[in-house]
């Protein structure tokens, strides 16, 4: 296993599918990753030289994406503003309510059960 970013990707796993693991890449993002790279997307993360490795390190740290714990850390942010200034996503998430208008009367019934 190999720790990038705070994320343990899977050697044996092309490097396409290894890098979504971290969160905050998606697929659309981890090809475009490879691509400026070079790298072949069908490469196992296992047959990367150490510096292809520091490369694609260093890439992911200097590109503007919110990953990890910044991203997580901005999703908390966000639902708490929608709480704090009383919209109606923030009211229904204290409740427990489904937020995006599902249907409550029959539907929902483990979102009640969980608070």
């Amino acid at each position: 296993m190999i720790y990038i970013l705070e994320t343990e990707l899977l050697e044996n796993k092309p490097i396409f599918f290894s890098l979504t693991r971290i969160f905050g890449i998606g697929h659309f993002q981890s090809f475009s990753i490879c691509k400026k790279l070079g790298l072949s997307n069908n490469c196992k993360l296992s047959t990367l030289k150490p510096d292809q490795i520091v490369k694609l390190v260093k890439f992911i740290e200097n590109s503007n994406l919110p990953i990890n714990s910044g991203l997580k850390k901005s999703k908390i942010m966000l639902a708490k503003n929608l709480v704090q200034i009383k919209a109606y996503k923030g009211i229904r998430r204290l409740r427990g309510l489904p937020i995006r208008g599902q249907r409550t009367h029959t539907n929902a019934k483990t979102a009640f059960k969980i608070r």
